[in-house]
């Protein structure tokens, strides 16, 4: 037996060569083995939840309020948040604060005096708070002008009015969320802001089922303005005890509170204008189709709306596969390695375009059902389906389009410095849905308008994939696009086969679910089958293997993962985790 001053035991085994372990902080929380997956397996599911919402939300409103003038007057003043969203939230936002806040947790480890990241806070978020409390005021006053902009020929402007002047309030609180949702990702927090749109689709539900007898279509704005302090409440807890967690000196330094603010709005321009300009010409689709809709009859507003969110699902689940391995791809970039980028890019994509295929043939093949199943309760009647249909497989013919826009942008914008490319190709793409869909509004009406759509974003899709060679990742744009081609021929091949089977079938769910079962055995043979066939891995590989945290023990790690995080991780490199459907 030994004696009290004895060395303690070796142990012996499995556990002879384990490593002490150390006390795991905030900031290093994301380097953990499976950490990206398990946090993008929760975004996810909670993402799902949120999509769910909104499409019971906006059954709800189809269910309330048909698909006529009050809706469309809803869904002008809807261009707010779907806008604010887009560029406070998912995108400039997420790109400039989490680097920021990266860098702050960085240097919180070694400063002896202070926080950088509560001088970090006080520093931009007053100033943030002012500025974009002062647009959400401009906005409410100039609400006339707006809708005047943006829907000449609506037929109730002082409801479309009434209703901008609410949505406008979220300019503010979408601000104070991009804001959280930055922060909390910098320090390793992921499901306070992966449970954002949840809380948003809840106060909007809510208030529509408590006003809608006293306030009609004005609930749902109401709800606007409601779901959005929702969001900030269920993530301001989660970043004041990030805040918390280190005590702060009486008295500190003058070089942690005074930044350089020259220097500052030059990194601001130089990372934020490429992307403020693609997400804006990207959500200027919306303005252009509601623009050529409002002079249509009433009703043509909201055929679109309803179409867009359906038709649109199978995409939002084909990119969720993507934002596994966008981190792979950012840190082979970051690295120097265009090749391994380059493969992961191809093979992401091809699976993509796999679930995007297939959800596009069941949407043309059962479009009607699948209205019918959805909204045709209410107000919502038969003629509104039969419209709502058509407009929705038109829309689908550019599902692939805006998946494949959807995954090359992560790359292009993965770089250290974003490029302005993909910001270019939009542009043209937004050009060529506008001059198409003048014509096509005028003798086609909805379905026209739904028709330059997907031409512009198809030629978006077409220009980023030609310039992917010559920017960020090496792309091979020739046999990309030719398994992309044969893939969509056998989409094509399936969607008959589907509309064929569902035809005979009453119940509207049987038929929806018969025509998804034919598309899948259909597309799966045919791509088996065809000589040629594309290369496309597996799911389980393509969420786990290339994911850096998966492989730690692998014998030689390629130089994208053995670089040091701190040293390489891009700019918007916790970006994939950040998107939700709204």
């Amino acid at each position: 037996m030994p004696g009290s001053g004895a060395a303690p035991a070796r142990p012996t085994g499995r556990r002879a060569h384990a490593r002490p372990r150390r006390p795991v902080a905030a900031a290093d929380r994301t380097q953990g083995r499976g950490f990206l997956a398990k946090a993008a397996a929760v975004t996810a599911a909670l993402t799902a939840l949120g999509a769910l919402l909104g499409l019971v939300r906006d059954q709800i409103l189809a269910g309330y309020f048909g698909a006529g003038a009050e809706t469309d007057a809803f869904l002008v003043a809807w261009t707010v948040p779907e806008f604010a969203s887009t560029l406070l939230i998912e995108d400039a936002m997420a790109l400039i604060l989490v680097p920021a806040f990266s860098r702050a947790l960085a240097r919180r480890s070694g400063s002896l005096f202070g926080d950088p990241v509560r001088a970090l806070v006080r520093g931009t978020l007053p100033r943030l708070t002012l500025g974009v409390g002062g647009g959400a005021v401009v906005l409410v006053v100039a609400a006339p002008l707006l809708v005047s902009a943006l829907a000449p020929g609506l037929p109730d402007p002082g409801l479309a009015i009434d209703c901008t002047r609410l949505t406008a309030t979220c300019v503010l609180s979408f601000a104070l969320v991009g804001y959280c949702s930055a922060a909390l990702r910098a320090h390793g927090c992921f499901v306070p802001p992966a449970t954002i749109y949840v809380a948003y689709n809840i106060g909007i539900i809510g208030t529509i089922l408590l006003l809608r007898e006293p306030w009609g279509v004005r609930s749902a704005a109401a709800g606007v303005a409601v779901g959005g302090v929702l969001m900030v409440l269920v993530q301001a807890p989660s970043l004041v005890r990030e805040l918390r967690n280190r005590p702060v000196p009486a008295r500190e330094p003058e070089s942690l509170t005074a930044g350089g603010p020259v220097e500052g709005r030059i990194v601001l321009l130089g990372l934020i204008a490429p992307v403020v300009a693609f997400s804006l010409c990207r959500q200027s689709q919306t303005l252009i189709e509601r623009f050529l809709a409002s002079p249509l009859p009433a009703g043509a507003i909201s055929h679109l709306n309803y179409a867009q969110k359906v038709a649109q699902m199978p995409m939002i689940l084909s990119l969720m596969l993507c934002t596994v391995s966008f981190p792979v791809v950012a840190r082979a970039l970051a690295a120097g390695d265009g090749e391994a980028a380059r493969r992961r890019v191809e093979r992401d994509l091809l699976l993509a375009a796999v679930v995007v295929l297939v959800g596009t043939s069941t949407v043309i093949a059962a479009a009607p059902r699948i209205v019918e199943l959805l909204f045709e309760r209410g107000e919502f009647g038969p003629s509104d389906t039969t419209a709502t249909a058509a407009v929705m497989r038109v829309y689908a013919l550019g599902l692939l389009g805006q998946t494949t826009v959807g995954t090359l942008v992560r790359c292009y914008f993965s770089a250290a410095r974003p490029l302005w490319y993909p910001a270019a190709a939009m542009a043209a793409g937004l050009a060529t849905t506008a001059t198409a869909g003048v014509p096509g509004a005028h003798y086609w009406g909805a379905v026209g308008i739904a028709a330059a759509n997907a031409l512009g974003i198809t030629l978006t899709a077409v220009l980023l994939l030609r310039g992917a060679h010559r920017q960020a990742v090496p792309v091979r744009a020739d046999r990309l696009g030719e398994g992309l081609l044969r893939l969509a021929t056998a989409a094509a091949w399936a969607t008959g086969a589907g509309w064929l089977c569902q035809l005979a079938i009453g119940p509207a769910a049987l038929a929806v679910a018969v025509a998804f079962l034919v598309v899948c055995g259909v597309f799966l043979l045919f791509v088996a089958c065809a000589a040629k066939a594309p290369e496309i891995p597996p799911l389980p590989r393509s969420a786990s293997r290339r994911t850096p945290h998966a492989r730690r023990h692998r014998a030689a790690p390629s130089a994208a993962e053995a670089a040091p995080v701190g040293e390489t991780a891009p700019v918007g490199g916790d970006v994939p985790l950040d998107h939700g459907h709204r």
